[in-house]
C-alpha cells in the first residue's frame, strides 16, 4: 500500500506503556507540546487506552472537568483553567458519515483556539488541518489482562516536524 506524498516527511515516534498510569503520564508530558490549533487523532481497539491518554492531556493542559469518553455525547469541552487552549474532546465512534457528520460539531471553528482530540477519528476529521498528530495505539487483540500497549505518533505537516516527538519517550 502507497501512502500520499505530505508537504515533508512525517515525524513519527514509536513508544511501549505497560500500565494505565504510564499511558496518563505519556498524556502528561504529550500536553506540554499541544498548542491552541492541534489536532490529535486517537486510534486503537476499545480498551486500547484512547481515554486514559486524554485523561493525561486534560490534567498537563490544566483543563475543568474530568475527561471521560464522551462516546454518548460524541463531544466535550473542557475550558482551560490556566489560560490556555480549551480541550475538546470527541468521540467519532458512532459517526458513519465522515467529515459530513462531524460539521455540526464546528471543529472547524474550534480548531485555532483549542486542542482538539478525536477517538476513532481515522477517515473523519483529516481534512480539518494538514497539520495534525495521529497516534495508533495496538494491543493484542482478545487479551483483556495484558496492559502492554505499543503506540506509534505520527506528526503530520509543518507543525510537527520539529516538535519534539521523540522527547516522549523518556
Amino acid at each position: 500500500m502507497e501512502e500520499a506524498v505530505a508537504p515533508h516527511n512525517p515525524a513519527e515516534t514509536r513508544l511501549t506503556v505497560t500500565s494505565p498510569e504510564q499511558m496518563r503520564e505519556l498524556g502528561l508530558r504529550l500536553a506540554g507540546l499541544l498548542r491552541a490549533g492541534d489536532l490529535v487523532m486517537l486510534t486503537g481497539e476499545l480498551g486500547a487506552g484512547k481515554t486514559t491518554l486524554t485523561r493525561g492531556l486534560g490534567e498537563g493542559l490544566g483543563v475543568r472537568g474530568a475527561v471521560t469518553s464522551p462516546t454518548f455525547v460524541i463531544a466535550r469541552v473542557h475550558p482551560s483553567l490556566v489560560d490556555g487552549p480549551p480541550l475538546v474532546h470527541v468521540d467519532a465512534y458512532r459517526l458513519s458519515g465522515g467529515l459530513d457528520d462531524m460539521e455540526d460539531l464546528d471543529l472547524d471553528v474550534s480548531l485555532p483556539e483549542s486542542v482538539i482530540v478525536v477517538e476513532w477519528g481515522e477517515g473523519k476529521v483529516e481534512e480539518l488541518t494538514d497539520d495534525r498528530l495521529e497516534i495508533l495505539i495496538h494491543r493484542a487483540v482478545g487479551d483483556t489482562t495484558d496492559e502492554v500497549r505499543h503506540l506509534t505518533l505520527t506528526g503530520l505537516g509543518d507543525r510537527w516536524a520539529k516538535a519534539g516527538l521523540d522527547s516522549l519517550a523518556g
